[in-house]
């Protein structure tokens, strides 16, 4: 009992840290990682229902990643399941209760669900003993399912899950859904701005700036990591970024369709216009009240200014777009190098990157090695050097992400 109650504490405190996020992918990768460290398993993975179907948002396995280079991160595909009861997720989510199971090799031939070994021939891991609890809200709807895998005692071998363990992870999943529940909320709103910028640029799709916060989060952890940030500063600004760069363009809500839309070159006024929605976009954030806001600013005004100094706006008055540096023409001066800040240096090798691999009205897109010999092509002119490098370290993490957001004509 008194193990329980620390237990019960423990989850307490993971709930106040859980509702500090904001980002719906940074808080289910939480979700998962202090699911699985409170009942000590040593995989997992966590599932969104996605109409009739599970899709799978995030998996971790200590053993595997153990395997892995320092730095680099496991792998996972992504893929769905239905919601029905043949599966062990797929049961928790129809029928909203947790399932236990202490070898997944020897589940009964009276129950209703059986386990896919595919995953483990191909890995190479075994998956033993299983819990798998629907996150549910207090309407009964089910949001998804967390499975955690292989529970391990004090001398690391694999054990079943305890009946405790199934009513910390359920009582723990109850609170996840709440904070879930909001991150939604903040999701949805966010991506109703970006569904009022594809009504002029039909390019910022709901998938699009996805993958672009996607690419961008990934990149950041690596550098962060190499700098040797600390851990729970690299969470707070994963949270905070991943929303930001989702709104990397948000502020072409201000410039007119017809350039927008339009299938040629612009001309050189309308190339001034476009050029404008950076400064549209961090205008939308100047009321700072929190660094989300900050974020938000940095990354909509930077994000086309270039390493070499030929990007823009330049070094520009957010608020009345005057010039605060000219060259001897009176021309404004672009910022260059580490003038950019990081998170828009970040968020420029994103956009490009998942613009190159895109098919637009005027053009084709580019195969996998056109587009990386060209993002190789501008390190030192386009694009931050260092940050090229770190791009190429998490390229496998970036072609997962890839596969997760999808374009709606490719699902």
């Amino acid at each position: 009992m008194r193990s329980e109650n620390v237990k019960l504490h423990e989850i307490i405190g993971i709930d106040s840290e859980l509702n500090k996020l904001q980002d719906m992918d940074i808080l289910l990768e939480k979700i998962l990682t202090e699911a699985r460290r409170v009942v000590g398993a040593d995989a997992g993975s966590l599932y969104i229902s996605d109409g009739e179907k599970l899709t799978i948002n995030y998996a971790q396995n200590d053993t595997k990643q153990r395997e892995l280079p320092s730095g680099e991160k496991l792998i996972y595909s992504v893929f769905s399941i239905p919601i029905n009861t043949q599966t062990i997720s797929g049961y928790a989510a129809a029928t909203g209760e947790a399932v236990n199971i202490p070898d997944a090799y020897e589940i009964p031939e009276s129950a209703p669900y059986g386990f896919n070994p595919h995953y483990d021939r191909v890995s190479g891991y075994k998956s033993t003993s299983m819990l798998a609890v629907p996150l549910s809200t207090n309407m009964g709807d089910i949001l998804g399912v967390i499975q955690v895998i292989n529970k391990l005692d004090e001398k690391a071998n694999v054990i079943a899950f305890s009946k405790e363990d199934e009513l910390l992870v359920t009582h723990f999943a109850t609170n996840a859904t709440v904070a879930l529940q909001r991150a939604q909320m903040t999701r949805a709103i966010l991506l109703r701005m970006i569904k009022m910028a594809e009504l002029r640029d039909p390019k910022e799709t709901g998938p699009h700036v996805n993958r672009v916060a996607g690419y961008a989060v990934e990149i950041y952890e690596r550098w962060a990591k190499e700098q040797g940030v600390e851990p729970r500063e690299i969470e707070r600004t994963k949270d905070s970024f991943r929303m930001a760069a989702i709104l990397h363009d948000v502020g072409k809500v201000a410039i007119s369709d017809n350039i927008l839309k339009k299938p040629g070159r612009f001309t050189d006024d309308e190339y001034a216009i476009m050029k404008q929605h950076t400064l549209h976009g961090a205008r939308l954030f100047l009321n700072k009240q929190s660094i989300f806001d900050e974020m938000a600013i940095e990354v909509a005004l930077n994000h086309h200014e270039n390493w070499d100094g030929t990007g823009y706006p330049g070094h520009v008055d957010v608020e009345t777009g005057a010039p605060l540096k000219t060259d001897a023409d009176g021309n404004v001066v672009g910022k260059k190098g580490e003038e950019i800040p990081l998170f828009g240096r970040i968020v420029a090798i994103s956009d490009v990157y998942d613009a190159l691999r895109s098919r637009r009205v005027y053009k084709e897109s580019w195969t996998d090695e056109q587009t990386l010999e060209e993002i190789r092509k501008m390190s030192g002119s386009k694009f931050d050097p260092e940050l090229v490098e770190i791009f190429f370290k998490v390229l496998p993490t970036i072609e997962t992400i890839s596969d997760k957001y999808k374009d709606h004509n490719e699902q």
